[in-house]
């Protein structure tokens, strides 16, 4: 069987209306604090709820919305080289979150799942050729792929997150809390551009890729990194952090730098399969079948 979606790593930032930074989840949920436990919980619950697309849509629309689709199978294209969310077992077996996820959405609308993987090029066009249904890889709402196609509501998103040495010095993940200390950043991303708005006085240092960042702050170059939390909490768990780090602060989830989050993308003018993902993305989050499967994929430091 095979599944087919696609996620957005364009790092344009959303354009919004609004002039306002939303306050990073910590901030909220940490207002929280009467057993220490249910604050736990609620955190967990809040922030899972915040990186799935936050509340529920009601179906009032459905009048005009077109009829559900006779369709009896979905095609679904994936990539097989982005792991947690679409990869290959040692079996060669597809995995990850979002073969999982279109496996999901096929039983909501009891359909049938063909799930297969392409070239990350090659995704847009073939949802557009009409030779597969949708695209589920990890693509990002924006600009640039809002011009190739046309997306569902965001159902996962993917948050800024800071990293600290576990022999450091301890530090408070603020605008004052880091001030003049040194802040490693991969350049020309997402990440930099926050850190330039809302960490003026830090002293940050631009490296050409990520993982320079992360070897910077496992060798004590920097006092701390910003980067993707899913990546950082990957590596940060795994062994070629060396054991070295761990999560501090955040996350940080505002819109106009990490945009709107990951969404299925279907061809251009495909209102009808749109909708039918939508409301099955809603089901799926109403009854909390979206919150296990994040949870069940992703280091609770995620989020």
């Amino acid at each position: 069987m095979h599944l087919n979606v696609v996620l957005l790593q364009s790092q344009e930032s959303s354009q919004r209306t609004h002039q306002f930074l939303r306050k990073p989840v910590y901030q909220m949920t940490n207002r929280l604090t009467t057993n220490s436990k249910l604050v736990m919980s609620l955190n967990t619950l809040v922030a899972v709820m915040t990186l799935i697309g936050g509340t529920v849509i009601a179906h009032a629309q459905g009048s005009t919305a077109p009829a559900p689709s006779q369709r009896v199978i979905i095609k679904f294209a994936t990539t097989d080289d982005f792991p947690p969310f679409n990869s290959r077992d040692f079996e060669g077996a597809l995995v990850g979150f979002n073969i999982d996820l279109a496996q999901l959405i096929c039983r909501q609308l009891q359909k049938e799942c063909e799930i297969t993987p392409y070239p990350w090029e090659r995704l847009f066009d073939l949802v557009n050729k009409g030779e597969v249904d949708a695209v589920i890889a990890g693509h990002r709402v924006n600009v640039d792929t809002l011009a190739k196609a046309d997306f569902t509501r965001p159902y996962f998103r993917t948050p800024g997150r800071f990293a600290v040495r576990r022999n450091g010095p301890k530090l408070e993940i603020t605008p004052d809390g880091l001030d003049r200390r040194t802040v490693g950043v991969a350049k020309g991303t997402a990440h930099e551009a926050f850190l330039n708005t809302f960490f003026r006085t830090s002293r940050i240092m631009r490296f050409d890729r990520p993982e320079d960042a992360r070897n910077a702050l496992r060798t004590g170059k920097v006092d701390t990194m910003f980067s993707d939390g899913i990546s950082l909490v990957f590596w940060v768990n795994g062994t070629l952090s060396q054991a070295c780090c761990d999560i501090a602060g955040g996350p940080f989830l505002e819109p106009m730098f990490f945009g709107d989050g990951l969404a299925i993308g279907v061809k251009k003018g495909n209102r009808e399969l749109r909708v039918l993902l939508d409301r099955a993305l809603n089901r799926l989050r109403t009854d909390g079948r979206l919150v296990d499967l994040v949870q069940r994929h992703f280091p609770r430091t995620v989020f």
